[in-house]
């Protein structure tokens, strides 16, 4: 199935503001995108508009968000169920840093409905820290139903490896995304956990255009959300 995981909606306030649910949905369907997910930072409010509309579209939408970690760690969050996922927006708004937004400076944060009309707006910053450690993800997963995958870990701010320097020993994720396909064997070499892992890649498209072609397949039992998800826990035979 081909697949885009990681895409910012007009939620978050780098996202442009044409990335509203139903662009986001129309260009996926473009593009013969398969699967999708709406990751916007800190929050999952634009997901139910984004499951509803792709359900029309005969896509997969996974609810989730991109968490920043007390250490500035990006995290993509993915989720069985929009209840969880939502279950889980709650928390993670209980430990945002709370600054107020001010848009002309960093952007819009829309909450958007199905149609497309604006629904509210998120007052603090989103794009934060939040007060959740990196280490507790494994716990909070569980809890929520959900797994975490450390986003673009070659990337120099922002990723695992540039912001903790390593891969904590007691990890358990199994899945990790790299902006750079090409850099996956470098990263193997010097960090031999990441040989445990599926490697995949996404768009972290702030802006319609940038969302993926459908160039990047992962390989699940079936369209259900909680085999897609156990797919990319699950070790790639390659």
């Amino acid at each position: 199935m081909s697949y885009d995981l990681h895409i910012h909606s007009c939620l978050s306030p780098c996202g442009d503001e044409d990335m509203t649910p139903a662009n986001i949905v129309g260009m996926a369907a473009l593009k013969n995108l398969e699967v999708i997910a709406v990751t916007d930072h800190n929050s999952c409010k634009n997901c139910p508009a984004v499951l509803t509309l792709a359900e029309e579209q005969g896509i997969v939408a996974i609810p989730g968000m991109e968490l920043c970690t007390a250490e500035e760690v990006h995290v993509l969050c993915l989720f069985e169920s929009l209840d969880d996922a939502l279950r889980f927006d709650g928390f993670v708004a209980e430990k945002l840093l709370k600054i107020l937004n001010r848009e002309e400076i960093f952007g819009k944060q829309e909450i958007v409905d199905a149609e497309d009309r604006r629904i509210g707006i998120e007052s603090y910053l989103l794009v934060n820290a939040t007060e959740i450690s990196f280490d507790h993800l494994d716990l909070l997963m569980q809890e929520y139903h959900g797994i975490y995958i450390p986003a673009h870990i070659d990337k120099t701010s922002n990723g695992l490896i540039s912001n903790l320097g390593f891969i904590p020993p007691e990890s358990k994720f199994r899945c990790v995304e790299v902006k750079n396909s090409e850099k996956a064997v470098e990263l193997k070499e010097k960090h031999p956990y990441l040989s445990q892992c599926n490697i995949i890649t996404n768009s972290d498209a702030h802006t319609l255009g940038l969302i993926h072609e459908p160039e990047h397949f992962l390989c699940s039992e079936s369209r259900d959300r909680k085999d897609i998800i156990k797919a990319l826990m699950d070790v790639w035979k390659t």
